[in-house]
This record gives structure tokens, C-alpha cells and sequence, in this order.
């Protein structure tokens, strides 16, 4: 008799602890889930493209970036208006004068946004652009179009074809999550130059099907005062 009494609380024990650690793992689960959450959260909250300046073109020499003319101070982050919903467009649909506005001039399913870099300091000095990709859900950038207007000339990229083709009229991606670096020199006082960056998915890709709707994209472009580019 007093066998079975001991056996069952040792069973009772054993459940005890088994809910107790089943309830802790849950909980620690639980927590991942949220932090999962919030992580993903701040990446997207501040839109699906930004610009960010190095301090040290600003703080050395004199290097802003801006949106609005009539109001040049220092930054170093600028924001496009995100986009609720990006269905594919052609490229044919881009009004000409895309360029023409300054600041988030959204479209209809394209990404607009015009802004300036200038020298307002007082020695010549050289920068790099760069456009990255922070993150891509459901391959949607397998199908995505960056085009970057640089004083109104502009050069459109996109990711190589699963095949291994250049898609057509484009420059391929300088790497899977950076689309391009380019070094600007001899950038002197009162030198400024115009960038508009248009973001679209293009119905025209062969990457453009519905695997990829629900997806999601966000990337920025960066302005340093050096840059690294390994080989």
C-alpha cells in the first residue's frame, strides 16, 4: 500500500514538472515570436525606402542631403511614402516626367521619390552611392525594377534571370542584396546633384507571378565617405 502511494506522487511530481518546463518552453517560444514580430515591425514601419547620409560627409565636409529646396538642413535619413500595394506595371506606363517633383510623388503601383545631395561646404571631395536590399519576402525581388535618374539620365536594374540572363534594357544587380555601387569625385562646393529613384515590379519578368504576391521589399540608399568593395 505504501508502494502505490509513493509511486503515485512520484507520478504526480513527474507531471508537475513535465506542465511546469511544457509551460516555460511555451513561454520561451512565445517570446521569440514577439521579438520576431517587433523586429519585423521596425523594419518596415519606416517605409520601403529610405536614404541615409554618413555623418562624416556632413560633419567634415559639409555634405547634406534633402528633399525640398527651400529647405536644406543637415540630415541623415530621408524617407519616401511607402505604398500600400505594388501590383506589376510596365515599364511603358512611367510618366516621362517622373523626375519633374520633388519628394514622394508616388504612382500608381510604382515607388517615386526625388531628392538632392549637395556640397555646401568649402573643399572638393568624393562620395559613394550605393543602393541595398535590407530585406526580400517571397523572392519578390526577382522581379522588382530600380530605376535610378541621376540628373535626369537614368540606368534601370534588376536581378540576373534564374536562367542566367540579363533581363532586357537593365543592369544587373551588382550582388544578390546590392544593386549598385558608384563612386562620385571631384564633388566641389555648390556642387549638387538630383536623384530620383522609381520602384516598380514588372509584369514583363518572367519572375513576376503569383509565387510572389503577399511578398514584401525594402532597401536603402546609403551615401559614404568610404566604401569597401571586396572582390
Amino acid at each position: 500500500m505504501n508502494g502505490e502511494i509513493e509511486l503515485r506522487t512520484k507520478n504526480i511530481k513527474r507531471k508537475k514538472k513535465i506542465i511546469k518546463i511544457s509551460k516555460f518552453i511555451l513561454l520561451i517560444i512565445l517570446l521569440l515570436l514577439l521579438v520576431s514580430y517587433c523586429v519585423v515591425g521596425i523594419i518596415y514601419n519606416s517605409g520601403t525606402f529610405s536614404i541615409r547620409l554618413d555623418k562624416d560627409l556632413y560633419l567634415k565636409n559639409g555634405i547634406i542631403i534633402y528633399d525640398d529646396p527651400e529647405y536644406k538642413v543637415f540630415r541623415t535619413d530621408l524617407y519616401a511614402d511607402p505604398i500600400e500595394f505594388l501590383d506589376n506595371i510596365s515599364h511603358k506606363w512611367l510618366p516621362d516626367d517622373i523626375g519633374k517633383y520633388d519628394g514622394s510623388h508616388n504612382g500608381d503601383n510604382y515607388i517615386a521619390y526625388t531628392f538632392y545631395i549637395e556640397n555646401m561646404g568649402e573643399t572638393v571631395t568624393h562620395y559613394w552611392s550605393e543602393i541595398i536590399i535590407d530585406n526580400a519576402i517571397k523572392d519578390v525581388d526577382e522581379a522588382i525594377r530600380i530605376r535610378v535618374y541621376k540628373n535626369e539620365e537614368y540606368i534601370t536594374y534588376a536581378k540576373k534571370a534564374k536562367f542566367g540572363e540579363l533581363e532586357k534594357n537593365t543592369v544587373e544587380f551588382k550582388e544578390d542584396d546590392l544593386v549598385f555601387v558608384e563612386k562620385e569625385e571631384d564633388f566641389g562646393p555648390g556642387d549638387k546633384n538630383k536623384y530620383t529613384i522609381v520602384i516598380w515590379l514588372e509584369g514583363s519578368d518572367p519572375e513576376c507571378t503569383n509565387n510572389i504576391l503577399g511578398g514584401e521589399i525594402k532597401l536603402h540608399m546609403a551615401f559614404n565617405s568610404e566604401i569597401i568593395i571586396e572582390e
